[in-house]
């Protein structure tokens, strides 16, 4: 079996197989970064593809002393970032004017049965997750939803080790806020109902 740094060799050369052998392997863990970084599937399916295109354009800067994963989720991640940061800049629109927009907001109603309230439940970690700075975010998924140890988190975003945890545990404090807040909501819309 080839290593990452042939195979990025290659494909950094023309080697359309090298390329596709390194995509094969994690594409889908971009995907899954993507998806929880924007919590759209079709956002996550642009952003993945677009971060597949800046790896096949950066191949030529790859260090070989990287992890080609940890390389290519530093792409995938600033992908992510800097699509944040472009809607960041662009008008928002308030919960009534996507509303007025025809589009449907998630229930918040309870729902009895146990699947219903494992998919709300992940539906409002996905929401809080949304709500944290994308620095934040991104830390916190590659940690907590990715898998990765905190030296693959600060290689993967090219910071040091303190950084990331400091950004670990920041982020993971405020989805606790976050949570914790949504929960004395619900819990007082329900005593008032």
């Amino acid at each position: 079996m080839e290593t990452d740094a042939l195979l990025v060799r290659r494909a950094a050369s023309g080697d359309a197989d090298a390329f596709e052998a390194l995509v094969q392997a994690s594409q889908h863990r971009i995907y899954a970064l993507c998806l929880r970084m924007t919590g759209s599937p079709q956002d996550a399916q642009d952003l993945a593809q677009e971060a597949l295109l800046r790896i096949y354009r950066s191949l030529s800067s790859f260090r070989e002393q990287a992890n080609f994963d940890t390389w290519a989720y530093r792409i995938a991640t600033n992908a992510c970032i800097d699509e944040l940061r472009r809607r960041k800049r662009s008008e928002l629109l308030s919960m009534e004017a996507l509303q007025e927009a025809g589009h449907e907001l998630p229930s918040q109603a309870p729902c009895p049965e146990e699947a219903a309230i494992r998919r709300e439940n992940l539906e409002e970690l996905q929401r809080a997750i949304l709500q944290l700075p994308a620095d934040q975010r991104a830390a916190v998924v590659l940690r907590d939803v990715q898998g990765l140890s905190y030296e693959q988190v600060a290689n993967a975003l090219d910071l040091n080790l303190n950084t990331v945890k400091s950004r670990i545990c920041r982020g993971r404090q405020r989805l606790q806020g976050i949570l914790s807040q949504h929960r004395n909501n619900c819990a007082k819309l329900s005593s008032n109902g």
